[in-house]
């Protein structure tokens, strides 16, 4: 079977292994049949639907440390600390106006309707307005207002859109989880020079001084400012519901990229996190062969 049906989780800038799962798959003589995403899952996706991989991709690694936190505006709002607006911008040079109905392939993103308390599947209108919808962390990105509602990242109710997408007999549905509890391989060190410690320098300063509120430790325990405690908590909640999704939908691979993979914001790191999901998709396929021999004897 070489159709397959794609569905790419959330998991930040780990969501940049779902390019090189994509690039791996068409490689083998896969063709991708429709593509569903949640937050970075939906933006890989559409972009690659959309046609504008190659320049994406180019893009990504080009960025350094330093590029990387310039495009995070910081703002003390009261629902998110990125403004959002240097990253949404540099993604509409992309995405442009594209409406995802004239797609060749067909392609959902996955949001979460905060006040209606439910889903939100983007399969037509405008591709900026969905990714921008699908990637609103909540806290981190200002959520999208339409009408009533609020608007907020996909990975919230459905980290893995499973349920997105529909398999006929002659189809492979690969699942792509960026949240696994695997251990991550050892990442190269890559020389730093004085722009990149620059970043780490203002970074370690904003994590220090405005996200880690806690008072000195009265005890051995180590303890989280809110920005970790909260980031933790919410890859914790997903990967439950990553669970209980491949739980009742049973995708046929399920692609594994370790939580530990790379941080939240760390899309510097592209040309490393891009070739850990080519690795990742490789395991899968000789893993679900194994299985497909042990089942058969």
């Amino acid at each position: 079977m070489k159709n397959v049906r794609l569905v790419l989780g959330s998991g930040g800038a780990r969501g940049m292994a779902h390019i090189g799962v994509i690039e791996e798959l068409i490689a083998r003589g896969y063709t991708i049949k429709e593509v569903a995403g949640s937050s970075m899952g939906a933006v890989v996706g559409g972009i690659f639907c959309a046609g504008y991989m190659t320049e994406y991709k180019h893009w990504l690694q080009t960025l350094s440390k330093l590029d990387v936190f310039r495009l995070l505006d910081f703002t003390l709002s009261s629902q998110g600390f990125v403004k959002g607006e240097r990253v949404f911008r540099a993604m509409e040079a992309f995405v442009g106006d594209s409406a995802i109905e004239n797609f060749t392939i067909p392609f959902t993103a996955v949001a979460s309707d905060i006040t209606q308390r439910k889903e939100m599947h983007y399969k037509s209108g405008s591709l900026f307005k969905a990714l921008r919808s699908s990637m609103a962390i909540p806290t981190v990105f200002k959520p999208v207002n339409i009408g009533q509602s609020q608007i907020v990242d996909g990975g919230v109710l459905n980290p893995l859109p499973l349920n997105a997408v529909s398999k006929k007999d002659d189809e492979l549905i690969v699942a792509v989880n960026l949240n696994s509890n695997i251990a991550s391989g050892p990442s190269p060190r890559l020389e730093e020079n004085k722009e990149k410690a620059a970043y780490l320098r203002m970074l370690n300063t904003f994590r220090s001084q405005i996200l880690r509120i806690d008072s000195a430790a009265e005890d051995n325990i180590e303890r989280l400012g809110w920005f970790d405690l909260l980031t933790k908590s919410y890859e914790l909640t997903q990967d439950r519901l990553t669970e209980l999704m491949i739980q009742i939908h049973q995708p046929d691979i399920v692609v594994n990229v370790s939580r530990d993979a790379c941080g939240v914001f760390e899309f510097y790191r592209a040309v490393e996190i891009i070739e850990c999901g080519r690795r990742a998709l490789d395991s899968a396929i000789v893993g679900s062969r194994k299985e497909t021999v042990q089942r058969a004897s």
